[in-house]
């Protein structure tokens, strides 16, 4: 018979050894994590969370997060996911950065009770940037006619063949100062150490031992030598894995995973020109 998770953890609860499930976050957040695309959202990590939240005896469970960031909503789906669970249960969380964990990727570090990072980690961009692309000189070079009707004029806001219009920027720019607002009371609210710095909340990002000093994180190690400093050496880790996800290979393929693929591979070059920004 094989070795299920849920046979490991009825093995693990037998066990007299101190047992910390381990969670790892990777990856760029999106609203979904389709076939063809491998990303973090609410929908594709919640069943981990609870299934390590569950294991009565931890004392505490451990998030690994490498993340550049991505969807603002996602990130605070996550971090209140992770932190209902963490007071319902009981449970000491913590967190341990790997290369990156900016933006909405420390949105969720956050919402450890302590953080650790390697000294060479990237942690803040404590931000919100929106991106995209404009057209317009390319459809008027390839004589485009661009048709779009709408009801209700601020519809088709930022369209992407069509010139920017300033009023339609300075809404956007409304929108992203409310949602920096939130993401900086939330930062303020789970780090109270934090040193008083003109940058710490502009959207800059950096090394893992800065930002222990600069308070966004509480020491710099791995995820082991803590978890053996405060429970002991005999402390057992127990990987809780996500589940299937990324690309699948689909024969026959129909008209819509044909728009699938090309929207995963467009999405793939958005999550790789996002963890650019962090050199990685």
């Amino acid at each position: 018979m094989p070795l299920t998770l849920d046979r490991i953890i009825a093995k693990v609860r037998r066990d007299t050894s101190p047992i910390i499930p381990i969670v790892r976050l990777s990856g760029v957040i999106a609203a979904s994590s389709g076939s063809f695309r491998a990303g973090l959202s609410l929908a594709g990590v919640e069943k981990a969370l609870a299934k390590a939240f569950s294991v009565s005896k931890a004392p505490a469970v451990a998030i690994v997060i490498n993340s550049p960031g991505g969807a603002a909503v996602q990130s605070h789906l996550i971090f209140k996911r992770i932190r209902a669970l963490a007071e319902e249960k009981k449970k000491h969380v913590i967190v341990a950065v790997e290369d990156v964990a900016a933006s909405g990727g420390y949105m969720i570090a956050v919402a450890g009770d302590e953080i650790v990072v390697d000294a060479a980690s990237i942690v803040g961009s404590i931000g919100v940037v929106s991106s995209g692309f404009g057209f317009t000189g390319l459809i008027d070079k390839l004589g485009i006619e661009r048709r779009v009707h709408t009801a209700g004029r601020s519809k088709s806001m930022l369209d992407p063949f069509r010139p920017e219009k300033e009023e339609d920027v300075a809404r956007l720019t409304a929108l992203q100062s409310q949602v920096h607002a939130g993401f900086i009371a939330l930062v303020k609210q789970r780090r109270p150490q934090l040193i008083d710095d003109p940058d710490l909340f502009s959207g800059a990002f950096w090394s893992g031992a800065r930002a222990v000093e600069l308070g966004l994180a509480d020491r710099i190690g791995d995820l082991r030598q803590v978890l053996r400093e405060k429970y002991g050496p005999a402390v057992r880790a127990l990987p809780i894995p996500l589940g299937s996800r990324g690309w699948r290979r689909r024969l026959g393929m129909s008209a819509d995973a044909a728009v699938s693929l090309v929207e995963g591979a467009l999405t793939g070059l958005d999550e790789r020109l996002t963890w650019n920004r962090f050199g990685l």
